[in-house]
Parts: structure tokens; C-alpha cells; sequence
């Protein structure tokens, strides 16, 4: 009894964990709504945060594994917290900065403390995904008890979105400071863990005598290339880095799309700066000129509220600042009309409720993972949600986009429900989470089977593979500023097509790799 006991304490822990993945993680795509709003910022760049977030997985998946090798899994978990704790507080410092007067310093910052904090992720990541595995029993029930966990990695995706939905909103525009609760909540949530997990007693899985680890003992390269010798494994390990750009790729390209300027916005800022240009407006009647573009600049300096008139005197000096000198107002506006990509310019409150219904369906598909996980073969899973997330797409991509559907929002300001139009693919992309919900686990599983004493480090090289996801995202943002948001999705239809192939054909282990 006390055994079960002590398991069951252990996988409540893992699961928070996992939950805790998920709120710092999603933190970084509606973060790059707030980035292009801080300039003339291409997509590529506003994906700032996601790139350090995910980058950092190269650096530290294999780390992470050896970490738990010699200090055990509760040790390793502390100690990533304790980064996480660290990153968290220097994206916060990013937002503490004046981005007026030297925005490459804020950025600098944010991207730092967004790598610092993906070391974390990293590390948890390497904790929580082959605990959950072991406590599970492995195989079928193992992806059971990972499904789990991702029930609750969705529900605090749910809530990361609402809340920075809520922030974007209320701000209208917002500056990285806006974020600033978000991120306070996430510091909050790492120094809980880290007190809970430090009295939480976890039974490590079962460890070598010395004797035969010492007989076992290979370098880290043997390691590596021992299972990178399998070649469903290694075949694995490519879909895990082009999963990732499915599962970020989706509500990222929703989050862009939905939230950025029209073409008629884009049009009548360029109008503006060219009037300066040609000296029919000075240089304070085109700042505020500009500036109302994106706020209501008379009724905020009318309102009373002393952090309204604040910020909006910010914003005018700062496009004063800019339009004195000729040749950064030239610059400001050859780059608002090189930006041909356009999205709807839908209100931030209404787009964080949306991208949450992705998370939201990625938390349904989780209880259905769950609850059959122990009866479905991770093969067959992946190949029906994989088919499922090509159909998907391509109708998002494709369906009319005259055909609209009312979609609610909440008006944090004034606590009221308000309704806006979205295009109806839009929601296909959406349900795109029932699908991502069950891939990792699946093929995580179907990627380590038969690999014995290289199952520890192959967790840690699918931490590597993470990164996976800064490559695709940076290049679903080049297409995206070349060709449009919604022409992106085909980076996501090639990511979805080779995980198909990997189901099928690539996840099959060799008779080789069996002997």
C-alpha cells in the first residue's frame, strides 16, 4: 500500500509538471503579437521568443538526460525549476526596459531570459515524459498515463492564451511590460513546484548496481550513436522535430493571422507617413495621426486614467522621435509597405479566447487519449490523427473565405460579451489540437521500442528534436511574409505528411534493430 501510495504521489507531481510546460511555453506565441506591435517588425523576428525558447532544447536535451542519469530525477527536476525561476525573472527585467530608446536592448533581454527559461523546459520535459512512461508500466499503458498528463499540459495552455488574451486586450497595443502578471504568475507557479517537489518523496526507477553500470559504461557519443543505430528511432526522432512545428506551427499561424493589421490599416498608415514625406503634415499632427491608427488617442488622454495618458505620450514621443529623422522616416516607411502580409485585425481579447480553443481541443483529445490509450496501438493513433490533421488543414486553407461564423469574446474592461466574425476555416485549423493532442506520446513510444539501455538518452535526444520547432516556426514566418499567413499552412501539411509516412512505413523496427 504504501508502494501505490508513493507512485501515486509521484505521477501527481509529474502531471503538475507537465501542466507548468505548458503555461510557460504558450507564453511565447501570444508574445509575438506584442513584439511586432513594438515597430515595423517582420514575422520572422516578432517569432524572437519562440527561438530562444526552442533553441535552447538543442542545448540542453542531451544534457538533460545525462542529468538524470547521475543525480536522479527529483535532483534534476529542482534544478530546473530553479533556471526556470531565473529565465522567468530576466523576460520579466525585458519589460522593465525603455523600449523607446534602445529596443535591440529589450530584445536582447527577452530573447535571453526565453532561452534561459527553455533550458527549463528542456530539462522538465526530459523528467516528466519517461517518468510518466515508467510509472505507467510502458507500452500501451505508459502512452495511457502520458496522455494524462497532457490533459492537464492542455488545460494550462487553455488558460495561458485567456489570460494573455485578456492583457493584449485591455492594453489595445501592448508593450512587453503588459505581460508583466503572466509572467509573475509563471514565477509563482515554479516556486510552488519547486517547494512541493522538494518535500514530495519520488521513487526513482530502479537503478544498475554499480558494479554493472560500471560494466556498462559508455561514453556519451557511444551512447548517442547506439540509439541513433535504430532506425525507427532515428526516423522518430526527425517526426518529433516536425511535430513541433505542427503543434506551435497551428495557433501560431491562428494567433499572426487573426491579429494583425488589415490591408486597409496597412494602407492608411503608409498614406500617413507618405503625407510627412511630402511636408503636408508636421511631425507631431503625423505621430498622432499614426499612433490613432492603433489607439483611441483622444478618448485614452480623456479618461482620467493616468497610466492611459502615459502610455499613449509614450507612444507619440516615440513616433516623433523616429519621424525627425529623415532617413528613419523613409526606413519606417518603405517597411510599412514592404509588409504585404495582412491578417483581419481582429480584437486580442476575442483572439486569445480563439487560439485557446485550440489548446482546448488538444485537452479533449487528451481525456479520448487517455481513455483508450491502453487499447489502441500508438501506430494506429498516429495514423488516423495525422490523416485527420492533413484534411484539416488543407479545408482551412482552402474553404471560402467569404463563409464566416460569430465567435464570442470577452470585454475585460467593461466584463461583457462581445461577438465577432470569424472566417469558418479558421475553426478547422482550431481543431487541429484533437489531432497534435496524441502524437507526442505516440510516437514517443512507438520511437523507443526495443531500445533497452539507450531509452535514457534517447528521451534526452527527443528533447534535442524539440528545437525542431524554432526551425519550422522561422520558416512558416518567412513564407508567411512572402506569400501570406494562410499559404504557410503548407508547412505544416509537409511536417503532417512526413509523420504519416513515419506511422506507415519509418516506426516499423527492422529485424536488425530487433536482434
Amino acid at each position: 500500500m504504501a508502494q501505490k501510495s508513493k507512485q501515486w504521489g509521484a505521477i501527481i507531481v509529474m502531471i503538475a509538471l507537465f501542466a507548468m510546460i505548458a503555461f510557460v511555453t504558450n507564453l511565447c506565441t501570444p508574445m509575438a503579437t506584442i513584439i511586432k506591435n513594438q515597430g515595423p517588425i517582420s514575422n520572422v523576428l516578432a517569432q524572437i521568443g519562440n527561438y530562444g525558447n526552442f533553441v535552447a532544447y538543442l542545448v540542453m536535451g542531451i544534457p538533460a538526460g545525462l542529468l538524470i542519469s547521475k543525480y536522479g530525477y527529483k535532483k534534476t527536476a529542482l534544478g530546473g525549476l530553479v533556471v526556470g525561476m531565473v529565465g522567468i525573472a530576466i523576460q520579466w527585467l525585458s519589460g522593465q526596459l525603455d523600449a523607446q530608446a534602445n529596443l535591440g536592448l529589450v530584445f536582447a533581454v527577452y530573447l535571453t531570459g526565453a532561452f534561459i527559461a527553455g533550458l527549463c523546459m528542456a530539462i522538465l520535459n526530459s523528467v516528466v515524459n519517461p517518468m510518466l512512461n515508467v510509472l505507467g508500466g510502458g507500452g500501451n499503458s505508459g502512452n495511457q498515463l502520458i496522455q494524462l498528463g497532457g490533459v492537464f499540459n492542455s488545460s494550462a495552455a487553455v488558460a495561458c492564451y485567456i489570460l494573455m488574451g485578456a492583457l493584449i486586450g485591455e492594453a489595445s497595443k501592448a508593450k512587453i511590460s503588459d505581460a508583466s502578471p503572466a509572467l509573475l504568475i509563471a514565477f509563482a507557479i515554479f516556486a510552488i513546484a519547486f517547494v512541493v517537489i522538494l518535500f514530495t518523496k519520488i521513487e526513482e526507477p530502479a537503478q544498475e548496481a554499480k558494479e554493472e553500470k560500471e560494466e556498462n559504461a559508455l561514453s556519451t557519443m557511444e551512447l548517442v550513436k547506439g540509439a541513433l543505430g535504430f532506425r525507427h528511432f532515428a526516423l522518430g526522432a526527425l517526426a518529433i522535430f516536425l511535430y513541433m512545428g505542427i503543434e506551435v506551427g497551428v495557433p501560431n499561424l491562428v494567433q499572426q493571422y487573426l491579429s494583425s493589421d488589415n490591408e486597409a490599416t496597412k494602407a492608411q498608415k503608409v498614406m500617413i507617413l507618405k503625407d510627412f514625406e511630402k511636408k503636408k503634415t508636421d511631425v507631431k499632427q503625423t505621430a498622432r495621426l499614426y499612433v490613432s491608427m492603433n489607439m483611441k488617442v483622444d478618448s485614452l488622454m480623456q479618461t482620467g486614467k493616468a497610466e492611459d495618458s502615459i502610455s499613449v505620450t509614450k507612444k507619440l514621443a516615440e513616433i516623433e522621435k523616429r519621424l525627425t529623422d529623415s532617413d528613419k522616416s523613409n526606413r519606417l516607411t518603405s517597411e510599412t509597405e514592404k509588409g504585404t502580409v495582412t491578417g483581419l485585425q481582429i480584437p486580442s481579447n476575442i483572439v486569445g479566447m480563439l487560439v485557446a480553443v485550440y489548446w482546448a481541443m488538444m485537452l479533449v483529445g487528451r481525456f479520448v487519449g487517455a481513455s483508450i490509450g491502453s487499447k489502441v496501438s500508438s501506430r494506429t493513433m498516429v495514423t488516423t490523427v495525422t490523416i485527420a490533421t492533413l484534411l484539416l488543414v488543407l479545408f482551412g486553407m482552402f474553404a471560402p473565405s467569404a463563409s464566416t461564423v460569430n465567435f464570442p469574446g470577452v470585454d475585460w474592461g467593461e466584463l461583457k460579451v462581445v461577438w465577432q466574425q470569424i472566417p469558418l476555416g479558421t475553426f478547422a485549423f482550431l481543431l487541429v489540437g484533437l489531432c497534435t493532442s496524441v502524437m507526442w506520446g505516440a510516437i514517443f513510444n512507438l520511437a523507443v521500442e526495443g531500445l533497452g539501455r539507450f531509452t535514457a538518452i534517447a528521451s534526452g535526444i527527443f528533447m534535442t528534436m524539440v528545437f525542431g520547432c524554432a526551425v519550422m516556426l522561422a520558416i512558416q514566418a518567412k513564407v508567411a511574409d512572402i506569400a501570406g499567413y494562410v499559404n504557410s499552412a503548407w508547412v505544416i501539411v509537409f511536417c503532417a505528411a512526413y509523420i504519416l509516412f513515419y506511422a506507415l512505413v519509418g516506426s516499423r523496427v527492422s529485424r536488425r534493430d530487433e536482434a
